[in-house]
């Protein structure tokens, strides 16, 4: 009985927890600026899912506003976390907005949008998959949405909407 308390403690804490994304929908509003390709999940297996958005910027951008929302289901979508409006180009040039910053390091090794601007010709998210070991941010079992949304000029040219549940299980 005594070796198994003493392989406990020298276990490495592990966690049950995992992230599934159920949805995933992008919405352009202006396809004279933005033609989005591809948005789709992927299944590779049953609790893992990949998100792949391929987009075509026509034109150069050199002003672009960004708004991450979070939102938790709970009699439909509410504000929860996040909900902050940032300029994306003086964000790439100078990473100082540590919300921002944060929630970029999930998907940066996965996205072309790893750049300062201008933004011009393909861009998009391959082959993204959420870590849990990457995820800095500790949530409450739920269903989540993330609300990417892309001003082009002071006008809403695109948005990206990844839907997720986080499951929480303590062992």
């Amino acid at each position: 009985m005594e070796w198994r308390q003493k392989a406990l403690e020298y276990r490495p804490f592990q966690s049950g927890a995992s992230i599934k994304m159920t949805n995933a929908v992008c919405n352009s509003y202006n396809k004279s600026w933005v033609v989005i390709t591809q948005c789709r999940l992927k299944a590779l297996q049953r609790n893992k899912t990949i998100l792949n958005v391929d987009m075509d910027f026509i034109h150069p951008v050199n002003d672009i506003d960004v708004r991450i929302q979070i939102l938790r289901k709970g009699n439909g979508y509410k504000p929860w976390l996040f909900d902050i409006s940032f300029d994306g180009c003086k964000f790439m040039r100078r990473p100082n907005n540590p919300a921002v910053k944060t929630i970029f390091s999930i998907f940066k090794e996965y996205t072309t949008i790893n750049h300062t601007c201008p933004y011009d010709g393909h861009q998009g998210i391959n082959k993204f998959y959420p870590n849990i070991d990457n995820f800095p941010i500790p949530f409450p079992t739920g269903d989540y949405l993330f609300i990417f949304a892309f001003d082009f000029l002071k006008k809403r040219t695109f948005d990206v909407n990844v839907y997720f549940s986080y499951v929480e299980d303590i062992l």
